[in-house]
């Protein structure tokens, strides 16, 4: 069983093994949000299932007439990609064929950004067979893998149940009671730029949760696109925390997709699970009453 990173090497082999699998395609562009399926059309790992970000993996906000985003009553989460119940996500699992004793691999184009979203749904789930295939499709193509091109053929429907939690999320209301406590700390992924509150390019507000520490999500990857070697992201993410506890640390960024790989790069980092706030800055800045901070 892979339950964080797969190299190509290894996925070819379940694939030539015919193993109890299903590979998900996650990628996207958050200023394009029909590309991603378009490069999945164009070239994919034989086999793969599209998981759009914004239809699989989020349960769309409704705007109201200020143009405020208002999360589903059934959502799990708030922000611009708030997570969908876990038996909605259950029953997307169950449509495209996924079964509980199955092996999920997920990639994506984007630096393990959109894939690490669905890598932690299925962990939320109580999910533990899958993983991220280190390097997404270029590691697969610079591997030799087989591509290919237009939609797959549906799977037959199954009955995907889900089991207890493995990984936690965190609230805003959660973030919110525990601020400035020696029992949270805070990691934000998104750029050093937003972080500040230089620039918001998505959000109505500038800034970041007072408290905070920036680690880009991009800081876990080597320049072959692959997470680093566990000695060096733990010895970065020691610095981060400069003494803190490992085990108060709860991830964020925008709208909790890019902080997943910051979560999967300390668990390969050996510190074991952290939490998740899915909701992040997107609805923390919506929060009325909510501090916050720049610089």
């Amino acid at each position: 069983m892979h339950t964080t990173l797969i190299s190509a090497e290894q996925l070819r082999d379940l694939m030539g093994a015919r193993a109890r699998l299903m590979v998900f395609d996650c990628s996207f562009d958050l200023m394009d949000h029909a590309a991603g399926e378009k490069q999945y059309l164009q070239a994919h790992i034989p086999g793969a299932v599209y998981a759009h970000l914004e239809h699989a993996l989020a349960e769309p906000p409704q705007p109201d007439p200020k143009g405020n985003l208002l999360p589903r009553a059934d959502a799990a989460s708030g922000g611009r990609h708030p997570l969908p119940s876990r038996e909605k996500f259950a029953m997307w699992l169950s449509g495209v064929g996924f079964a509980n004793d199955m092996q999920a691999v997920v990639y994506d184009r984007n630096g393990n950004n959109y894939c690490g979203r669905l890598w932690w749904m299925l962990k939320w789930v109580g999910h533990d067979a899958v993983a991220v295939l280190d390097g997404g499709l270029k590691a697969w193509r610079d591997a030799g893998g087989e591509l290919c091109s237009g939609a797959e053929p549906s799977h037959f429907q199954t009955n995907f149940l889900p089991r207890p939690p493995l990984r936690t999320l965190v609230t805003t209301g959660q973030v919110a009671r525990a601020l400035g406590e020696p029992g949270q700390t805070l990691i934000d992924a998104r750029a050093t730029a937003r972080y500040r509150g230089d620039v918001e390019p998505l959000d109505p507000v500038a800034g970041h949760i007072p408290g905070a520490l920036n680690r880009p999500f991009g800081s876990n990857l080597g320049p072959d696109g692959r997470f680093k070697p566990p000695q060096e992201l733990r010895a970065e993410f020691e610095q981060l925390l400069a003494g803190r506890d490992p085990k108060t640390v709860v991830h964020h960024c925008g709208s909790g997709v890019s902080a997943v790989p910051n979560l999967i790069a300390m668990e390969l980092a050996g510190f074991g699970p952290t939490a998740l706030y899915a909701g992040s800055w997107s609805e923390w800045c919506r929060t009325p009453g909510l501090p916050v901070e720049k610089g």
